[in-house]
C-alpha cells in the first residue's frame, strides 16, 4: 500500500494546482502559487504564527555533510548503482554482494555527523515544543543524521541503514555494530576493480532472537518494495494537521514522498522550498529559497522575535 492510494481520492477530482477549477478566486490562487517568493521576511511571519509544522527531507540536507547517494550520474559502488542493488532480487542472488554495499555505507555513515540544516531542524522542533508547537521530521534519508542532530518526532519512510529485519522471523531491531559482523570486517570497497568477497550466508549478519539464527537484511525499503503502511498513515495524519510544510533537499521526483507537499499546497497551506535549484513542483509552492540547505535554513527557523519563550 502506498500513499498514492488513500491520497488519490482527495487528488483525482481536483484540477490544475490541486484545486478545482471554478472560481477567479481560485484561479487566482492558482496563479499566484506559480510564482513562488524567496522573501525571507514573509516567509518568517508565516513561520511565527505556524503550530504545527511539516520538515520534509531528502538527499540534499545531508549533502552538505559528505553523504555519498549513489543517485544520478556517476554514483557507483564498484560497477553497480544503488538501483541494481537495492532490490530484493540482488539481494536473493547475493545477499553477500548487497551486504557488502550496505556495510560501506553504515562504516560512511558511522563517521558523518549533522549538519547546520539539521543542527536547525533539531533546535526548533526543540525551541517549538516549549512553546505547545510542534514540528515532525518527514524523512526520506536512511543514515540518521536527523536523529544524531536530536531530532525527536521523526518518521524514517525509507527505513534506516542501522536497523535489520529478520528474513525469517521478520523482528526489526536496532544495529550499531562495526562490523555488523565479523566477516563483513575490511569488506565492501568501492573501487570498480575489487572482487566480491563472496561470504557465505551463514556468516553474513544472522538474527539473534531465540532459536532463529535468520538471514538478516537492511530494514531498508528496496526498488519494487511498498513503503510501511503504518508509517505512511502517520505521515498522512501530520499533513492533515500540518499548518505549514518545508520541504528541504528533495528532487520532488520520487514517489510517493513527491505528493506529500503538493498534497499540502493543494489545500491551502504554505509551504516552502529549500533546494539548490528548482524542482518539478516549485511552482505549486509558496516559497523558494535557493541555496545549501545549511546556508538557508538556519535564518528561516531562528527564534522569530514574537516568540515567547518562559
Amino acid at each position: 500500500m502506498c500513499l498514492f492510494q488513500f491520497t488519490a481520492r482527495r487528488l483525482v477530482s481536483q484540477a490544475h494546482c490541486g484545486l478545482k477549477a471554478s472560481s477567479s478566486k481560485k484561479q487566482k490562487f492558482c496563479l499566484e502559487m506559480a510564482r513562488p517568493s524567496s522573501n525571507m521576511a514573509d516567509f518568517r511571519e508565516v513561520f511565527a504564527k505556524a503550530k504545527h509544522i511539516a520538515i520534509i527531507t531528502g538527499a540534499g540536507v545531508s549533502a552538505e555533510s559528505g553523504v555519498p547517494t549513489f543517485r544520478g550520474a556517476g554514483g557507483f559502488w564498484r560497477k553497480w548503482q544503488a538501483q541494481e542493488l537495492a532490490t530484493p532480487g540482488a539481494f536473493a542472488r547475493n545477499p553477500s554482494r548487497v551486504w557488502e554495499f550496505y556495510h560501506y555505507r553504515r562504516e560512511v555513515m558511522l563517521s558523518k555527523h549533522p549538519n547546520a540544516a539539521h543542527i536547525a531542524i533539531a533546535e526548533c522542533e526543540k525551541r517549538l515544543s516549549k512553546q505547545g508547537r510542534s514540528v515532525v521530521v518527514i524523512t526520506q534519508n536512511i543514515d540518521e543524521l536527523h536523529r544524531k542532530a536530536g531530532t525527536k518526532h521523526l518518521l524514517e519512510i525509507h527505513g534506516s541503514l542501522f536497523k535489520t529485519r529478520c528474513t525469517s522471523c521478520g523482528n526489526v531491531a536496532a544495529n550499531y555494530k562495526s562490523p555488523i559482523c565479523p566477516a563483513l570486517a575490511g569488506k565492501g570497497a568501492p573501487d570498480p576493480n575489487t572482487e566480491d568477497a563472496a561470504i557465505p550466508v551463514e556468516d553474513l549478519p544472522q538474527c539473534e532472537e531465540d532459536g532463529c539464527n535468520g538471514l538478516l537484511r537492511p530494514h531498508v525499503v528496496w526498488f519494487g518494495e511498498a513503503l510501511d503502511p503504518g508509517v505512511l498513515t502517520a505521515v498522512e495524519k501530520e499533513l492533515d494537521i500540518c499548518d505549514l510544510c518545508l520541504v528541504v533537499g528533495t528532487s520532488s521526483v520520487v514517489y510517493p514522498a513527491a505528493m506529500f507537499a503538493p498534497q499540502v499546497s493543494a489545500r491551502g497551506v504554505p509551504v516552502a522550498e529549500f533546494n539548490m535549484e528548482p524542482t518539478p513542483a516549485t511552482n505549486r509552492f509558496r516559497f523558494h529559497f535557493a541555496g545549501p540547505c545549511g546556508t538557508t535554513l538556519p535564518p528561516a527557523l531562528a527564534r522569530h522575535e514574537t516568540e515567547i519563550i518562559s
